[in-house]
């Protein structure tokens, strides 16, 4: 279980951001249009993630994260349910976003925050370890599809005010 800590640390903090943020910008109704692009930015998220994951998966992310922080590895099947959960909740968000869902805002702005924080993460625990990491290679391509999310985000919300 001590292997889960760092992950719920990190993604506990990204999910608070992304519910401040779903609860301070809520999307106009005249902002159809730029939801739909937001929509579409997450669909691309989200297939990136899945190769993102995949690449984890497939190479010890589990394992190789935690012992970096000098922890045992992760359950793989935790890992897999978890990454899962999430994606099917991502894609749900998909039409959720079209429909104005703050839920679905939710969802895409902790997808949005997290991919950001792949693309800056996985290149430096590789140079940090001096060698791969598993996800280095996807995670580039999750980092800038997330940070485009996140402008299509911003487009489709409001400050509330």
């Amino acid at each position: 279980m001590l292997s889960v800590l760092p992950s719920i640390v990190v993604l506990g903090m990204v999910a608070l951001y992304a519910l401040a943020l779903a609860r301070r910008r809520p999307s106009p109704p005249q902002k159809t249009a730029e939801r739909r692009k937001a929509s579409h930015a997450l669909a691309l998220a989200t297939g990136l993630q899945c190769v993102h994951f995949l690449e984890e998966a497939s190479t010890g992310f589990h394992e190789q994260f935690p012992a970096m922080l000098g922890l045992p590895g992760m359950s793989y099947s935790v890992f897999v349910a978890f990454n899962l959960t999430w994606i099917a909740i991502w894609i749900a968000s998909i039409a959720g976003l079209r429909s104005a869902r703050p839920a679905a805002f939710f969802a895409a702005w902790f997808l949005a925050a997290a991919g950001v924080l792949n693309g800056i993460g996985h290149p430096l625990m590789a140079i940090v370890t001096g060698d791969y990491f598993p996800g280095l290679w996807s995670s580039p391509f999750i980092g800038l599809a997330c940070a485009w999310t996140w402008s299509k985000l911003r487009a489709a919300t409001s400050t509330g005010r």
